[in-house]
């Protein structure tokens, strides 16, 4: 136990002051000035706060641009609904502070939440702990948050509100207690889930886990926006049917950001294909029928100057996957998927949680440049190579 005492000090003490029964009543807010902000931030420093809960919805379903619409905040003694549309960045920096300092902020399947606040905030609060992490390292074959309410406290929430416009105001009474219940049982499941990790000795994956999370959502590069048209099928098409798609998908983009609405709710990357091999093939292409006719005519035009692009002017053709293909060796990749899998099963837990195919497959590459220390976490590394091999 001596790696816990050291790695999970902040975790420990969140037994100390964690709720061991699940309050139903607590108060509820909904902040929508930067005043309340304020008095919400200094109420949590009042009472020396330093642990909570959050959520978030965006609207990444209903318009073009992706955009933080709600956080959902709870600490054991209330919960908050805030609303980032109707207050500047600035007016929620407050808050923001106080997340980065606290000991504690729980998520549940945090990697979106993560990428949103960095999106929107340009950082993400640094100790991030994940309910969805935890349950998966005691062994949960379900782990979704709905599964994990029913499973911990016999209670079966609506999915209803899941896909719902975030955007719109006023939130119907439907949505509003969807978004609490979002943050309702996060902290007492998180001191259930704690308790279990330390009695099997688990606490330092978790940690270890959640700021590896943490450091990926950091470091992860966006896809150029020079590249965003090659979508999924690109590689195969010819040269002239890649300037054909790229004309298609400019003349798609324009059409959605002119209708603030996602592209596959106006016309999917499939059809987008279709109409392109169509293209290809020298026949006409002809709109789907509830396409209007402004974006018609707009679209026939966008054919019709592709159509006249020289072919010195063509997009770039080039291999659909970049860097060098993995000669694995396949002895002994099946031979470390086996340990894994044998590991796994005799800890209860999922096999990919010890490493993903694409990680064992690096690691037993033949010309392989990285060390298992370099793909690995260190409990991971511990488990896999416990003779010490590197």
């Amino acid at each position: 136990m001596a790696e816990v005492a050291k790695t999970g000090k902040e975790l420990l003490r969140w037994l100390q002051v964690a709720p061991v029964e699940l309050v139903t009543d607590l108060p509820e807010s909904y902040i929508d000035q930067g005043q309340q902000v304020l008095d919400l931030v200094g109420r949590l420093r009042d009472r020396g706060e330093t642990w909570c809960t959050v959520d978030t919805e965006a609207d990444s379903m209903h318009s073009y641009e992706t955009k933080l619409c709600l956080i959902q905040f709870a600490t054991p003694h209330e919960m908050v609904l805030i609303d980032p549309l109707a207050m500047s960045r600035q007016d929620l920096m407050p808050l923001m502070h106080y997340l980065d300092e606290a000991e504690g902020v729980w998520m549940h399947g945090a990697d979106y939440d993560m990428a949103l606040f960095l999106q929107t905030f340009g950082f993400v609060p640094k100790n991030i702990w994940d309910t969805q992490t935890a349950a998966r390292l005691t062994g949960a074959d379900k782990f979704g948050l709905g599964s994990l309410i029913e499973s911990e406290f016999g209670v079966v929430l609506s999915k209803q509100s899941q896909k719902a416009d975030w955007g719109r105001r006023p939130l119907s009474d439907k949505m509003v207690t969807y978004a609490y219940n979002d943050v309702r049982y996060l902290l007492t499941m998180g001191a259930k889930l704690i308790e279990r990790l330390k009695e099997v000795d688990r606490l330092h994956w978790f940690e270890e886990s959640c700021r590896a999370a943490r450091r990926d959502v950091l470091q992860r590069e966006e896809r150029p926006k020079d590249d965003a048209w090659r979508i999924n099928g690109w590689g195969k098409l010819s040269h002239q049917e890649l300037m054909y798609l790229h004309a298609l998908w400019l003349w798609r983009d324009d059409e959605c950001r002119r209708l603030d609405r996602p592209a596959f709710k106006f016309l999917g990357n499939a059809q987008l294909m279709q109409m392109v091999n169509q293209l290809g093939s020298g026949q006409v292409v002809e709109p789907p029928h509830y396409i209007r006719s402004g974006a018609a005519r707009r679209l026939a035009d966008a054919v019709a100057a592709a159509s006249e692009v020289a072919e010195a002017d063509w997009p770039e053709k080039r291999p659909e996957r970049s860097g060098k293909r993995l000669k694995v060796n396949e002895s002994a990749f099946q031979s470390l998927r086996s340990r894994r899998n044998g590991i796994a099963a005799q800890l209860g837990i999922d096999a990919t949680l010890m490493g993903s195919r694409s990680v064992l497959e690096q690691l037993t590459a033949d010309d392989r440049d990285d060390k298992p220390s370099d793909l690995l976490l260190k409990w991971q590394k511990d488990l896999l190579y416990a003779d010490g091999a590197d």
